[in-house]
């Protein structure tokens, strides 16, 4: 399934404040939320319909890979948008390769719409990475 295809904007007063919510303060983590790092922030969820409304944008961890993850949540769009900032559970899904032996686990929250995240593509950002690897990123010269 394809990746959702929503963006908004980080709204100045809710995802700067966002890391004061997580276990340990804004000042302990390197990669703290700031209006500089992340002006818009993209639906991560595979695409969902009017069942699960709210998209969702994965903004840090909160502690140890068991521990809440901190999330964007929106709906809609303009002034009709309503979002909030959550401290939610990973969801507990994994993926077992029997030939390697390798786990994944699912890289969204839990309760979110299907599909889990192993399922959901995103080809442009598939793209961009494999042109960065291949050293066919931008010409920065």
């Amino acid at each position: 399934m394809l990746q959702c295809t929503a963006v908004t904007q980080a709204p100045p007063g809710d995802v700067p404040d966002a890391p004061a919510a997580v276990d340990g303060g804004p000042d302990s983590p390197p990669d703290a939320v700031t209006p500089n790092h992340l002006p818009f922030l993209l639906c991560e969820l595979g695409e969902h319909d009017d069942a699960f409304p709210e998209h969702a944008a994965y903004l840090r961890s909160a502690g140890p890979s068991s521990a809440p993850a901190l999330w964007f949540f929106w709906t809609g769009a303009g002034l009709q948008r309503v979002n909030r900032v959550d401290t939610v559970p990973w969801c507990p899904a994994v993926l077992r390769h029997l030939g390697t032996g390798v786990v994944q686990r699912c890289a969204f929250f839990d309760r979110h719409p299907p599909p889990h995240s192993w399922s959901v593509t995103d080809p442009l950002g598939d793209l961009i990475a494999e042109r960065l690897l291949s050293g066919d990123g931008p010409d920065t010269s």
